[in-house]
């Protein structure tokens, strides 16, 4: 009865309509995010009734949620690419979505919508996508709508156009990061120098609130220039079947984090990878490797927008460590220290916290207890400090 009872409170929080999808200009509401991770880790619906409430007066940015938008326009099947990436009409972009699910169910507007939007699956800094994917694992109509709205409302392209014939010829996904921090390694003074040109150039094409935000402007930049070593895919990508793809991906990724124990741009490539891989089981078979080789170009773009690459030795190094070690799933030991990992997790204000919990610990479950998860998911974040920027006013006067 309490687990029926937790399910209709998240639902309802899902489905409710009062919030717009940012707040203070591009900052993301992320309230439902919380609410599915804390659902998912068996917090109380009073625990998350009261997150979400708390959340919208006061997040942990100092500001409220602010409320949706009125609608002032209408988005059809005929115009609705004309707008993307404006940061405009996210309310119409919701309006549109619902419709076209009432009409033709989610299976067939995914398929007809995705693959145009899934290129820019880094917009709004991962979390339109991280909306759209978690959305879909809860199960939550509404929350997908929003998802799709917002991958077409902050669009911007990681560009799987510049893809190369020639392919990298690494085995697994840890080969891959391996070759980039190599490159890295051999002239970092270089590479940091190429980048910090590149985040100097005046770019007109992105939008000036991104600006403000420092971090979504240097993703965005970085985007558009394109990163050399993002455009060959890597073989395992196009040899791999689809799921071992996904597999490989989450353990590059964790060994990335824990690289950078807390870093907080690094946690969003754990919980967007979450997401794209339940967006993944949505749609037609041949969409899947698309979105591996889509997910590859968007990692080094941020890695090197943040100049965030690790060196070879390091992630050499915890690989060593963790690429056979397992822990016993059911063993009260590990049970325990889930338990308390869990249990810091629900009490967190930080809600990247708990969603970083929420993957660790269904991937480790499904992997037989790999224990470079269980590591991962002790590893929390703070949430970072807003850059001066934020002391003005948002550039934006009406984004419905």
């Amino acid at each position: 009865m309490t687990e029926l009872i937790q399910l209709s409170v998240a639902d309802e929080l899902l489905d409710d309509r009062t919030y717009h999808i940012e707040f203070n200009g591009h900052l993301t509401n992320h309230a439902k995010h919380a609410v599915v991770a804390l659902a998912g880790l068996g917090a109380s619906p009073e625990k998350i009734k009261a997150y979400y409430d708390g959340y919208a007066k006061l997040t942990p940015y100092g500001y409220g949620l602010e409320p949706q938008r009125p609608q002032r326009r209408e988005i059809t099947a005929a115009n609705w690419q004309e707008f993307l990436g404006q940061r405009a009409h996210f309310s119409a972009y919701c309006s549109f979505f619902d419709a076209e699910l009432t009409r033709h169910g989610l299976d067939e507007v995914l398929r007809r919508y995705l693959p145009a939007l899934l290129p820019g699956w880094v917009s709004s800094f991962t979390h339109a996508t991280i909306h759209l994917g978690w959305g879909l694992d809860a199960g939550s109509r509404w929350m997908t709508v929003e998802g799709l709205a917002y991958l077409a409302f902050s669009f911007i392209s990681c560009h799987p156009e510049r893809v190369l014939a020639e392919r990298a010829d690494d085995a697994t996904a840890v080969d891959s990061l391996l070759r980039v921090a190599e490159v890295w390694d051999a002239d970092r003074d270089a590479m940091n120098a190429w980048v910090r040109s590149v985040l100097e150039e005046d770019d007109p094409a992105i939008h000036p609130e991104l600006a403000r935000s420092g971090l979504q402007f240097r993703i965005a930049r970085m985007l558009a220039e394109g990163h050399p070593l993002a455009y060959r895919t890597p073989r395992w990508i196009d040899t791999e079947d689809v799921a071992s793809g996904w597999e490989q991906l989450h353990y590059a990724v964790t060994l990335l984090y824990l690289a950078a124990p807390g870093d907080f741009v690094l946690l969003h490539l754990i919980t967007s990878l979450h997401a794209m891989e339940q967006i993944s089981l949505r749609l037609p078979g041949e969409h899947g490797r698309e979105m591996l080789r889509q997910f590859w170009i968007g990692l080094v773009c941020v890695l090197s927008a943040e100049t965030a690459v690790p060196s070879r030795t390091k992630l050499a190094a915890l690989h060593a460590a963790f690429s056979s070690s397992a822990d016993t799933v059911g063993s009260p030991v590990w049970t325990e220290e889930w338990d308390r990992i869990v249990a810091r997790a629900v009490e967190e204000d930080e809600e990247h916290n708990p969603k970083l919990v929420y993957v660790m610990r269904r991937v480790w479950e499904r992997t037989g207890g790999l224990s470079v998860y269980r590591a991962a998911a002790g590893q929390f974040t703070a949430t970072p400090s807003l850059p001066p920027s934020f002391e003005e006013p948002p550039t934006e006067e009406d984004n419905a």
